[in-house]
């Protein structure tokens, strides 16, 4: 059992341009570290997000609403269809914090 998880020693991993993370996988769930740049693409996300915005200001839009998060909000967003979302980067980069199940 790892209870302490050094990030410094994770490699970066960047799925698409503008975002990149390191991830630490423990009993179904993982800690993601998640930086965001300007230089992401928009794409619409369905899978869900618990965790706290480090730095950064990030705009997400709901089918609904748009919402300004920036560093010590908090964040949940449900996984679905319904709680779909796209975020754009204000003022970054962005970091956040995310516990996800895997």
């Amino acid at each position: 059992m790892h209870y302490r998880i050094e990030f410094d020693t994770l490699d970066w991993e960047s799925p698409m341009a503008g975002l990149r993370f390191k991830a630490a996988q423990s009993m179904g769930r993982q800690l993601r570290l998640v930086e965001y740049t300007e230089a992401m693409a928009p794409h619409w996300c369905e899978k869900g997000h618990i965790g706290s915005m480090l730095a950064g200001k990030f705009e997400i839009e709901f089918p609904d609403q748009t919402l300004l998060f920036e560093a010590g909000d908090g964040v949940f967003i449900p996984s679905g269809h319904g709680h779909r979302h796209r975020a754009r980067v204000v003022a970054g980069p962005v970091r956040a914090l995310f516990v996800e199940d895997v």
